[in-house]
C-alpha cells in the first residue's frame, strides 16, 4: 500500500503545486484557462493520438467491457439520482447530482496517472472508459436538463450536443489515432517524437491545471457535496467492480482498469456545464474540491487492492 501511494504521490503534488499558485494569485485564473486550452487542444490531443495510433483496433472493443462500465454506473447514476428526488431537488438538480456522481477526471488525471501506473496496456480500457463517459453519460446529462427546462427535447437541442461531442478534441485525436492503427500506416519517426514531446507535456501541464482549478473553488453546500465525493470515489469502483466481476466476467486487467478510472474524483469539466445551465453549480465546485482531496488516500488504495490481485 505504502508503495502504490509513493507511486501516485508525485501526480497529487503537482496538482498541490498548481493549487498553491493558484491561491497565491501567482498563478491567475486567466493563466489557468489558458494553460488548460494548451493542455486539451494540444498535449492531450497529441498523447490520445500516440496512444490510440499503437493500438489493436480489432482488439480494443470489448461488448462486456463496455456493458459492465455502463451497467455499474448506470446503477450508481440511478442511487444519486433517486437521493436527489428523496430529497426533493428538481429534475435539472437531480439529474446535475446524478452525473458528478459518476463523472471522473479521466481525460486530465487518468490517462496519463493510470498509463504511468498500470502500464501501456491500461492505454485502450482507460480510453474506452472516457469516451463512454463524453458520449452516453454527457449526452444524458444535457438531454434531461433540457427536458426539464422545455419539457420536451428538440432536434435544434440535439445539434448542438452532436457538434460538440463530434468536435471535442479528445474525441478527434482518439477516432483519428484508432483510424490510423486500422489503416496501420507508419509512423515516421520526425513526427513520434513530436508527439511524444508534445504529449509529454500533457501530465504535468494537466495537473498543475487541475490544481490551479480547485483554487477557485469554494467548498459550499458541504453536506450534498460530501455525499456525492463519497459516491464517486467509493460507491463508483464498487459499482463497476460488482458489474465487471461478478456479471460480466470481464478479463481482469481490463476490469482493475476500469474500477481504478471510476475511483478517480470528480472531474472539473462537471462544473463548467453546472455552470453553462446554472445548476448546482456550488455543490459542484466543492464536490470537485472534497473528492480530489480525497483521492489522494483513496485512489492508492483501490489501485493497490487492484495490482495486489
Amino acid at each position: 500500500m505504502l508503495e502504490i501511494f509513493l507511486k501516485t504521490l508525485p501526480f497529487f503534488l503537482v496538482i498541490a503545486t498548481g493549487w498553491i499558485a493558484g491561491k497565491t494569485r501567482f498563478f491567475p485564473a486567466v493563466a489557468t484557462a489558458w494553460l488548460t486550452k494548451f493542455v486539451f487542444y494540444f498535449a492531450l490531443s497529441a498523447m490520445l493520438f500516440r496512444f490510440a495510433a499503437t493500438l489493436d483496433v480489432d482488439r480494443l472493443f470489448d461488448l462486456r467491457f463496455v456493458l459492465a462500465y455502463l451497467t455499474g454506473s448506470l446503477a450508481l447514476w440511478a442511487l444519486a439520482f433517486g437521493v436527489a428526488k428523496w430529497r426533493d431537488l428538481p429534475l435539472d438538480q437531480a439529474a446535475m447530482e446524478a452525473h458528478v456522481a459518476m463523472t471522473g477526471n479521466t481525460g486530465f488525471l487518468g490517462v496519463p496517472m493510470l498509463v504511468a501506473l498500470l502500464g501501456p496496456l491500461a492505454v485502450g480500457p482507460v480510453l474506452m472508459v472516457l469516451t463512454i463517459d463524453m458520449m452516453v453519460f454527457s449526452t444524458l446529462i444535457t438531454l434531461l436538463i433540457t427536458m426539464a427546462r422545455q419539457g420536451r427535447v428538440r432536434l435544434a437541442t440535439l445539434w448542438p450536443l452532436l457538434r460538440g461531442i463530434v468536435a471535442n478534441p479528445m474525441i478527434v485525436s482518439m477516432v483519428a489515432g484508432l483510424v490510423w492503427a486500422k489503416l496501420h500506416l507508419p509512423m515516421p519517426a520526425p513526427l513520434d517524437e513530436y508527439l511524444a514531446l508534445l504529449g509529454a507535456s500533457a501530465t504535468p501541464g494537466a495537473l498543475f491545471a487541475i490544481g490551479a482549478s480547485l483554487a477557485e473553488r469554494s467548498a459550499e453546500r458541504l453536506g450534498p457535496a460530501l455525499w456525492l465525493s463519497l459516491a464517486k470515489l467509493v460507491l463508483h469502483p464498487l459499482a463497476v467492480a460488482v458489474a465487471a466481476l461478478l456479471v460480466f466476467d470481464v478479463e481482469p486487467f481490463a476490469a482493475g482498469v476500469m474500477i481504478a478510472a471510476a475511483s478517480l474524483p470528480v472531474a472539473g469539466n462537471v462544473y463548467i456545464l453546472s455552470q453553462h445551465f446554472g445548476v448546482a453549480a456550488h455543490r459542484v465546485s466543492a464536490a470537485i474540491l472534497i473528492s480530489t482531496a480525497a483521492s489522494i488516500a483513496t485512489v492508492p488504495a483501490v489501485i493497490h487492492w487492484i495490482t495486489k490481485g
